[in-house]
Order: C-alpha cells, then structure tokens, then sequence
C-alpha cells in the first residue's frame, strides 16, 4: 500500500470509533484523519466506515483492511520493544504495569530502581486490562491471582497480597461489629461490579454474602478502598494499605483463601535483556516473598 499513514488512520479512527479520538491518539488535526480516510476510501473504491451521529463504524471491506492494520501495528510495537531492549546497559525506556491497586507499593519500588539506574526511563501503566508482552506493550507486568499461562510469557512468583475484611469506624458505630461469619448477613458491603471477578476475596463475597447486600460496586480497587474508608459498607482492603488508614477497624482477619498470589511476567524475547533482568533481581531483592 501507497500511504502507510492512511491505513493508520483508519486503523485509529476504528479503534477510537471518531474522528476527534483518532486525531488525539496520533497527535494530527481532526480535519487530516478525515482527508486521510476520504483519499484511503478514494484509492480503494469502496466505503470502509458508516458514518452516523455518534462516530464511525467499519463496514466489512473496513473490519478486513482494519484486521491487517491492527496486526501490522502490533509487529512494529513488538519489533520496537525488542530493538529498544537490546542494550547491555541498564538504560531507555522500562514499561511496567500492574492493577492501579498495586501503585501504592510499586511505585516506590520502582523509584527507588530508577534512583540505582539513573538511566532508566521509567513508563508505569495501570488498569484493569492485561497488557499484551507479545505486542512490546511492557516489559515486565505485575499480576495477581493464577499464574499466567500464555505460553510465550514468563512467570515467577513475587509476593502474596494478603487481604483483610474492614470497616470504617463510623460504619462500625452504627451499625455494629459482626463477630461470626453468620453475623455478615446483616451488613452492607463493598465489592465488585464483576460477579465474574476472578480474585480470591470477591470469589469468597460472592459465595458468603448475598449479592443485594453489595450495596456499593465498581471495577476499581481504588474505588472500593475509598467506599469502604468513607462508611459505605464493609470490605476487603490489602492488609498493607489497610495499616496506612486511621480510622479503619479489622472485621476479620486476613484468611489464606483472600489471598492473592502475585507474578512478574515478562516475554520470553525480552527476558533476558539487562534493563528487565535488573528490575526483576531489584523486586526480588526488595520484596523477598513477604506478604503485602
């Protein structure tokens, strides 16, 4: 193809669904992705997006053109990983993600490693999406639950998050402490919008408690830690992140199937490379298998 730059285009505007979301994530004027896509349809002869009120919508010759693009895409984000990880000095660019529940003690760690390797460009990405290490999105990830077991990546035990059933100490002045399994029957809780979540604590909320008393839900960890310090209901917190909180009161005690066990994961093609070997020996080193 002529103009690499206009499949791009298309690709964006697929992915974004407009014209304004394809012009923010390639950094161009809106009226450019527009001329991009009219001169890619020109070239083609066919349509490759329904336009209607809320954006674009790929017609079928678009979703075919759109299936290499993506593919294409993901190649030269690999392909940069790799040649940016070759290096046998601890130095560029480092991309690390996790769940936004973990920054509170990944983020130090890896201050902490970038003030040992000045060097280093430290890039931490958060969200409850798994980052993709066959498409050079990160480095290293920082996961929780089962082990991964995409068969290209590699993963090594780190830690165990341990959990704690809380309240807050107004909630628990109200509304009382529950001291028997039994007695969680009268509270309210804090959990997960997913009754597909796949954590140890809300599989074992799901199974206790009954789905009405979730009186307050979301999909974000930090969310749910703030709910529950705010009186909204009882909850699950990491133990850690519990401790840094005043005003919280332990219901239970952390049980061994709340926990979740944590993994570094990285590709197999970058594994082995200085800048990645360093962080995974410095977390190591830093963590040592204790319980968060």
């Amino acid at each position: 193809m002529e103009n690499w730059d206009e499949i791009r285009t298309a690709y964006q505007v697929a992915r974004n669904g407009t014209v304004s979301g394809a012009a923010d994530a390639l950094g161009v004027h809106h009226a450019t992705v527009i001329r991009h896509i009219d001169a890619l349809e020109k070239r083609l002869g066919v349509k490759l997006f329904q336009r209607h009120a809320r954006g674009y919508t790929p017609t079928e010759a678009g979703s075919d053109l759109l299936r290499v693009a993506q593919a294409t895409e993901d190649q030269f984000g690999q392909l940069a990983s790799r040649i940016k990880g070759r290096g046998s000095d601890v130095s560029g660019d480092l991309v690390v993600t996790s769940l936004a529940a973990m920054a509170t003690r990944i983020a130090p760690l890896l201050a902490a490693f970038q003030a040992k390797h000045p060097d280093i460009i430290v890039r931490y990405l958060t969200g409850e999406r798994l980052f993709r290490l066959e498409y050079g999105e990160a480095h290293v990830a920082v996961r929780a639950g089962q082990a991964p077991e995409q068969p290209d990546n590699i993963a090594q035990p780190l830690a165990c998050q341990s959990m704690g059933l809380y309240g807050s100490a107004g909630y628990i002045k109200e509304h009382g402490r529950p001291e028997t399994i039994q007695d969680l029957s009268a509270h309210r809780f804090v959990g997960s919008e997913q009754e597909t979540s796949r954590a140890p604590c809300f599989k074992w909320m799901r199974e206790e408690i009954p789905r009405e008393n979730v009186v307050f839900r979301s999909d974000d960890m930090r969310v749910l830690s703030l709910a529950v310090v705010s009186g909204a209901g009882l909850g699950f917190l990491p133990v850690q992140e519990a401790k840094e909180q005043t005003n919280l009161v332990q219901v239970m005690a952390p049980r061994p199937e709340w926990a979740s066990p944590l993994w570094l994961v990285t590709h197999m093609d970058l594994h082995r490379t200085s800048k990645v070997q360093a962080l995974l020996a410095f977390f190591k080193e830093n963590l040592k298998e204790e319980i968060w």
